[in-house]
């Protein structure tokens, strides 16, 4: 039997090196910022009067150097260097990979200049505005571009599991970003969505939980099926499991989005939809962590003492946490208690901070002394941030499930004469204080870990000698055609990447197109109300102030069907009343009280003062001051603009009206400011102040239908 031909080629471990000092780097800039504001709610002080560090602004920051900078880099590098290895083939394009690097850490650069500078389209893990999602296309074009060409030129005819999910990854996360980033811009940092209302919340959830899906889990499934067994030193348990898992998590994981928006004025059939599927996700969701534990099979001795395998095994086990939980709460029932309580809240960060953050651990910890041949510099400190970090995962989780009950118990207490009990909701904020601090400690415990493993593996670098182009030789790749006797039917398509993403492709489109086609292609689907009317001018820059400021990160403004919903704020929302808002603004979290009756509950002047010194009308407020409002002028020149726009997509703003909208503007600017100079406020540019238009649309909120007042 002829041997077959060797090929030299060279494995590219620079762009993986470059990759991991970047998610070191941006896991601790990512965490640090999350730590601020964790304090900021305990501490509103913290937020020292600075519009770019108050605690609206920075949260997006946060969450978008989490997700995007910290596990986005943490991808990378991993895809990086197991695809070279699985394919037997440097990557496709040494450009495209510098290109790709580069650019990732420009974006990122950008969202942290312009997410503090108020720059954002207000969209849950999508607040970037239009240039920066431009720039994330060409990014990841290129990225998809380098994945596939690596895979046709490879030299290994059986694509392995991790690859199946690098491959879905990229077809998903493509039309998901695509989608919900349809707008038209106003200027070079204003854009509106195509979508309003309820259609743009069963879009953008469709996006959010999907991101989640397909940002958070689908990549970091395929590093689990390759760093662990690399770790373990043992085969994958089950590759039937595998399959099954694959093709069942993508399939059903894109109908899940709707559960977000559970008893909100999203149709029943939308979210009874998001909640079957989202119960089914338990089944391939723990089928993959099985598999991953079971790979572990005979190994538990080495678990004990490899802080490796440490790291992966409580990564797979908050996985399989998280991705019960999440089932669990899309039941209506236990939905009905947590949504908008910190419950949620700790849910995300076990998946964060347990499955992304010590997986990412775990594989850096492997993959760095391999890069520079040598040992981790220090095993005790590496077992040390092992369970820092695990201490500091349980501080943060357990008393934000602990706050979350109390929210949702105080919320819904009534007296026995039918009161409610807490009707000033300043009681609820009082109690969860504690819990938030005891959070804060755990965050500190995790970013102590974190940056005790930085200093481990940067010592580790500069004791080490880096092999930049790790030298290799396979033979070349032989075509196959059709099946192979006796072999597993899946493994047909496992060597042909072309029909692995048309198929991954199809099952991904299948359920968005099901739930999104309905509300958003059909007009009529949407409820409309007559006396729904658009935003003036005005309200209308008081509403992008109110994003600009991340108003929507403590408030939401969606009242539920429930009697003590309704007691507290009034009528129930109806999905007619939010047609022309772009974006919507429903809320995931209430830090504060539901908005949405807003509209004149109370006098200007409170609205004022509250903007100035929160204390001074709400005493025990943690909400941050907001001084700027009273001192800054109120920029109206994209004005004309933003009507011409609105108009466009369909707003119904008389044909010319961006002529005269600066009239209006000026005519009800001037009766507020009348309004608070009654009441003693003194200041003769009063009318053209930032806070006139923020009380104009807090005033206007929920005022467009009769709804009777509260009862307490």
């Amino acid at each position: 039997m002829r041997m077959a031909n060797l090929e030299t080629f060279y494995y590219d471990n620079k762009i993986v090196r470059n990759f991991a000092i970047a998610t070191i780097i941006w896991g601790i800039v990512g965490m640090l910022v999350g730590l601020i504001a964790a304090f900021q709610l305990i501490f509103p002080v913290l937020n020292l009067g600075i519009a770019e560090i108050t605690y609206g602004r920075i949260r997006p920051l946060h969450t978008n150097a989490a997700i995007f900078a910290f596990v986005g880099n943490g991808i990378y590098m991993g895809v990086y260097y197991s695809l070279q290895r699985l394919l037997k083939a440097r990557m496709f394009s040494n450009f495209l990979s510098q290109f790709h690097f580069w650019g990732w850490q420009l974006i990122i650069v950008a969202a942290a200049v312009t997410l503090p500078l108020g720059l954002t389209s207000a969209k849950e893990y999508a607040e970037l505005e239009w240039p920066i999602d431009l720039a994330i296309a060409v990014v990841w074009i290129a990225f998809g571009i380098n994945l596939i060409g690596t895979l046709i030129k490879r030299r290994e005819n059986h694509l392995y599991v991790a690859i199946w999910f690098y491959i879905a990854t990229w077809i998903t996360i493509t039309v998901l970003h695509v989608v919900n980033n349809l707008e038209i811009p106003v200027s070079l940092w204003k854009s509106y969505g195509v979508f309003a209302g309820v259609q743009d919340a069963l879009i953008q959830w469709w996006y959010g939980h999907n991101a989640v899906a397909f940002f958070l889990t689908t990549p970091y499934l395929g590093l689990m099926y390759y760093f662990l067994p690399k770790a373990a030193n043992r085969p994958v348990y089950s590759y039937k499991l595998s399959i099954i898992h694959f093709w069942a998590l993508i399939f059903i994981y894109i109908w899940a989005g709707p559960h977000h928006l559970l008893y909100t004025s999203l149709p029943d059939w939308a979210q009874s939809l998001g909640t079957v599927f989202s119960i089914m996700l338990i089944a391939p969701s723990w089928g993959g962590m099985l598999n991953g534990l079971l790979t572990l099979r005979g190994a538990w001795d080495r678990v004990r003492q490899d802080h490796v395998l440490k790291f992966m095994v409580v990564a797979i086990t908050a996985y399989g946490m998280a991705t019960f939980e999440g089932p669990l709460l899309s039941i209506k029932s236990v939905n009905a208690i947590s949504h908008y309580t910190d419950w949620t809240i700790g849910h995300v960060h076990i998946g964060t901070l347990g499955w992304n953050g010590f997986l990412t651990f775990g594989i850096l910890y492997w993959l760095i002394p391999r890069l520079f041949q040598t040992n981790i510099y220090s095993q005790k400190a590496a077992n040390a941030h092992f369970w820092i970090g695990t201490l500091g995962i349980i501080f943060y989780a357990i008393p934000l499930y602990w706050a979350g009950w109390v929210q949702s118990l105080m919320w819904k207490q009534f007296t026995p004469d039918g009161f409610l009990q807490y009707g000033n909701f300043l009681e609820t904020v009082a109690q969860v204080l504690p819990m938030y601090a005891i959070r804060a400690v755990g965050g500190t415990l995790y970013l102590s870990g974190a940056i005790l493993m930085a200093w481990n593996l940067f010592k580790t670098m500069q004791v080490g000698v880096f092999l930049g182009d790790e030298k290799q030789e396979a033979p070349s790749r032989q075509s196959t055609h059709g099946a192979h006797e006796g072999e597993h039917w899946h493994r047909w398509i496992e060597r042909r990447p072309v029909q692995m993403m048309i198929f991954a492709a199809i099952a991904i489109l299948i359920g968005g197109i099901v739930e999104i086609f309905p509300m958003a292609m059909i007009e009529s689907n949407v409820p409309k109300i007559a006396s729904v009317k658009p935003y003036t001018p005005l309200e209308l820059a008081g509403r992008d102030l109110y994003i600009r400021e991340g108003c929507l990160g403590c408030h939401s403004q969606m009242i539920r069907p429930f009697r003590s919903e309704t007691a507290r704020y009034g009528e129930y929302s109806k999905s007619g009343e939010y047609i022309y808002d772009r974006p919507f603004l429903w809320g995931s979290k209430r830090t504060g009280p539901d908005l949405h009756r807003e509209g004149g509950k109370y006098p200007d002047t409170w609205h004022y003062n509250h903007m100035y010194d929160p204390l001074s009308m709400s005493p025990g407020s943690i909400m941050p001051a907001y001084p700027w409002l009273i001192r800054d002028k109120l920029n109206v020149d994209q004005i004309p603009k933003k009507i011409k726009v609105l108009r466009t997509l369909g707003t119904p703003y008389q044909e010319g009206y961006e002529d005269i909208a600066l009239e209006d503007l000026e005519k009800q600017a001037a009766g507020i400011a009348q309004n608070l100079k009654k009441d003693g406020i003194k200041d003769e540019k009063l009318a053209q102040r930032e806070i006139i238009a923020m009380i104009a649309y807090l005033q206007r909120l929920g005022t467009d239908i009769k709804v009777k007042a509260p009862a307490n």
